[in-house]
C-alpha cells in the first residue's frame, strides 16, 4: 500500500495499549510501520482536543502522503475531525468505538456533580491505563472539546467502523446513527464491550481487507 498509517489512541491511554500493541505486529507482518503519536506529551495534564489536532497535523505533514487513519474511542474522534479538516491529506478511516458525542453536554468522562467540581477547582485526578495511576488533568480538557462537533463532521474519505454492542462508555445506537446517515461508513457491530479484545482477530480482518494488504514476502 502506499502513504502512511496511523494509529491514534483513546483517552488516558497510549499507543502501547493491547490494541496498539496488536496492530503494530500485525502491520508489521505486512511490511508495514504503524505510526503511533503520543498524544501525552509534553503532559497530560495540559491534554485538549485541539493540541491533539495540531500534533496529528504535523505527523502527517512530516509522514508519506496520503494518510490512514485508525482510531480508538477519543482517537475516532480525532480521525473524524482530522477527515473533515485536513480533506484529501486523509486516504480512509477506520474507526473503533469512536466517540462521535463526546463533545456534548453529558460527557461519559464524568457525572454532572463532578463535572462542577472539575470546574470549580481546575483540575481533577483521573485514572491513566498507560501510566497504571491518577494523573491530573486540567478543566480546559472540558472546555476545548466543546469547540468541536465531531458527530456532524463532514468527510468523504471511506471509513469503517468497528462498535461493540455491549459498550458501557460509547453508546452504541449513537455510533449507528452516526454510520447510517454516512453513504462512505460502513458499521460493523461486535458481540463485545468498549475495548473489543476478544474481537481483535475478526478486527484486523477487516482492516486488512480495507487497506488490501499482501503478506509481506
Amino acid at each position: 500500500m502506499h502513504g502512511s498509517v496511523f494509529y491514534l489512541h483513546g483517552f488516558a491511554s497510549s499507543a502501547k495499549s493491547t490494541k496498539g500493541s496488536y496492530l503494530s505486529e500485525r502491520f508489521a507482518d505486512h511490511g508495514v510501520t504503524l505510526r503511533c503519536p503520543d498524544f501525552n506529551e509534553p503532559d497530560f495534564t495540559t491534554l485538549t482536543i485541539t493540541r491533539m489536532l495540531q500534533q496529528l497535523e504535523r505527523e502527517i505533514a512530516d509522514a508519506p502522503a496520503p494518510a490512514t487513519l485508525i482510531g480508538s474511542s477519543l482517537g475516532g474522534t480525532l480521525a473524524v475531525l482530522a477527515a473533515a479538516m485536513f480533506g484529501a491529506r486523509i486516504d480512509r478511516l477506520v474507526l473503533l468505538a469512536p466517540a462521535v458525542l463526546f463533545a456534548k453536554e453529558g460527557h461519559h468522562l464524568l457525572p454532572p456533580e463532578r463535572i462542577a467540581d472539575w470546574r470549580r477547582l481546575g483540575q481533577l485526578p483521573f485514572f491513566h491505563y498507560a501510566y497504571r495511576d491518577e494523573r491530573m488533568l486540567n478543566f480546559e480538557f472540558y472546555e476545548d472539546s466543546f469547540r468541536y462537533n465531531p458527530f456532524g463532521a463532514e468527510f468523504t474519505q471511506p471509513a469503517i467502523v468497528f462498535q461493540g454492542s455491549h459498550d458501557a462508555s460509547v453508546e452504541p445506537r449513537t455510533v449507528e446513527a452516526f454510520s447510517s446517515a454516512r453513504p462512505n461508513v460502513t458499521l460493523t457491530l461486535l458481540d463485545d464491550d468498549h475495548q473489543m479484545i476478544s474481537s481483535l482477530p475478526r478486527i484486523w480482518e477487516g482492516i486488512s481487507a480495507f487497506l488490501d494488504l499482501r503478506p509481506n514476502a
